[in-house]
């Protein structure tokens, strides 16, 4: 058989291939950016809490995963014949097509958000509630931009899928590439010829958009950017010198400035905390310490709503701040989290901020000011735990010890009258654990008030002004440092036996 080179080389010219490729290119990027909303969207449905949604979102992907897409095609494309109203928009071949490429990728693109999702660590988020960001505010700032970066390289993949599935649209009489190519060959039998140009279009239109795909993930890798040089201008210069932060953070009043009381919560049959009482004044540090699993960090995570109470109630600043949900009492803590700060173990910095744009995204969504004050501010607070020459750096560009500390400068960046510290050393290098302490041991002294939650033994004996000892979910002692030291009671005795206390 002869091979007609001057035809098929005639038909990368053809006008009507190249209208086809127009509308190649129109009905793939439509599909795909409408896909990529409508898939996240149903995504975060499947994942939610409300079991009728979750339901819902998984039976719309199951059922569309499993339907073949001419099938739907031909459907759709024929729906107006039974609901006349469809008409005006699915009587076009095109709109019929972006329809049914629209509900069918969904279902592909909401798994591969889900994959995104579920790589954000929960600590993010948990971080963005400590910060008392909404869920909305969350996922818009915290969760989507981290999930669009992992799912990206399966986001790229499925757009040359869809590409090449435009290819079935031809069976509803669309003028794209493939029907094209079979007008042409139908006419003068010239299969191979026309079969090729067909395949060179859909290579054009699958390299230049795996290019621009590829450009994307690449802007969107931060670990290749390198941190920008920081400027000041001179009245940010004066402010960082002088530290002058706005007012002071400390709490003030009569009334403890937070009350435990009988605070108690099960993980199934398992209780963790088990009828604890405390009171907190202003200006007071407080070291929790106890064996492990003793329900320390599940304490402390009860008193900013990070865990719910199953019984009893937390009062800040002498009001009903946080209480069980059946007991009528508020369960959750609404806008006075803003008033409780919270350091975590694995400092929970967002990978995708900078150093100051960490500190900056808490106060900025709160409208706490304008932005040149704002980044003022956060400037401030980074030197005050030496962290200002970081402040264009990622954190993936910091070590332990000095994300640790952005962390702290976050949780003060709101303001807040009591820190929480949930063990902030135990995730670091013994070398880093000093630089850690130094900034706390500062907050002591300025008169913050602190929950402690440690087992570095000398810091908690020497600025706390009290002790609070826990093992089994209960409170065995709660006295100044001296008395915990001379503690007659034996398992206190026999724990402080195996720590190194001076």
């Amino acid at each position: 058989m002869h091979f007609d080179w001057d035809y098929a080389v005639s038909l990368l010219w053809d006008t009507d291939f190249w209208k086809a490729c127009w509308v190649v290119v129109k009905l793939s990027t439509a599909t795909w950016v409408i896909g990529v909303a409508a898939g996240f969207l149903l995504a975060l449905g499947k994942q939610a809490r409300n079991p009728v949604i979750s339901r819902l979102a998984g039976l719309y992907i199951w059922f569309f995963r499993s339907l073949p897409l001419l099938v739907l095609l031909v459907f759709i494309y024929n729906l107006p014949q039974v609901f006349p109203a469809a008409g005006a928009l699915l009587s076009d071949p095109f709109y019929a097509g972006l329809t049914a490429l629209v509900v069918s990728e969904t279902a592909f693109i909401a798994e591969i958000h889900r994959g995104g999702i579920l790589g954000v660590p929960r600590g993010q988020i948990e971080a963005g509630r400590a910060l008392g960001i909404r869920y909305a505010g969350i996922q818009r700032m915290i969760v989507i931009p981290q999930a669009l970066r992992i799912a990206l390289p399966a986001l790229s993949n499925e757009f040359i899928t869809i590409a090449k599935l435009t290819s079935l649209v031809s069976v509803i009489s669309l003028a794209e590439i493939l029907l094209v190519g079979q007008r042409l060959y139908t006419q003068n039998f010239l299969v191979f010829e026309t079969m090729l140009a067909v395949a060179l279009y859909y290579v054009l239109i699958v390299t230049l958009f795996d290019k621009l795909l590829g450009w994307l993930e690449s802007h969107m890798n931060i670990l290749r950017r390198a941190p920008k040089p920081l400027a000041l201008d001179e009245q940010t210069r004066r402010a960082v010198q002088e530290g002058a932060s706005g007012p002071a953070m400390k709490a003030v009043g009569d009334e403890p400035a937070l009350e435990v009381r009988q605070a108690r919560k099960r993980f199934g049959d398992h209780e963790v905390l088990k009828g604890i009482d405390l009171k907190v004044k202003a200006g007071e540090v407080i070291s929790i310490i106890g064996p492990s699993g003793s329900g320390k960090t599940s304490l402390i995570r009860t008193l900013n709503g990070l865990e719910t109470l199953d019984g009893g109630e937390v009062l800040l600043h002498g009001k009903p701040f946080l209480g069980s949900p059946g007991a009528g009492a508020q369960a959750g803590p609404g806008d006075r989290i803003l008033d409780i700060g919270m350091v975590f173990q694995s400092f929970n910095l967002f990978p995708h901020k900078t150093v100051l744009q960490n500190v900056m995204l808490a106060p900025a969504y709160h409208g706490r000011g304008g932005a040149d004050a704002l980044r003022r501010e956060a400037l401030v607070l980074l030197n005050k735990v030496g962290m200002l020459d970081h402040a264009h750096k990622y954190p993936h560009q910091l070590s332990g010890g000095q994300q640790q500390r952005v962390a702290i400068a976050r949780a003060l960046a709101m303001r807040p009258s009591i820190m929480l510290f949930d063990e902030p050393t135990s995730a670091l290098d013994p070398e880093l654990v000093a630089e850690v302490l130094k900034v706390v041991e500062t907050l002591a002294r300025e008169g913050m008030t602190m929950l402690i939650v440690t087992h570095e033994m000398g810091f908690a004996f020497k600025v706390s002004d009290r002790v609070v000892f826990m093992e089994a979910g209960r409170v065995l002692l709660d006295a100044p440092p001296a008395e915990v030291l001379g503690s007659a009671d034996p398992r206190v005795k026999d724990f402080l036996s195996h720590v190194h206390v001076s």
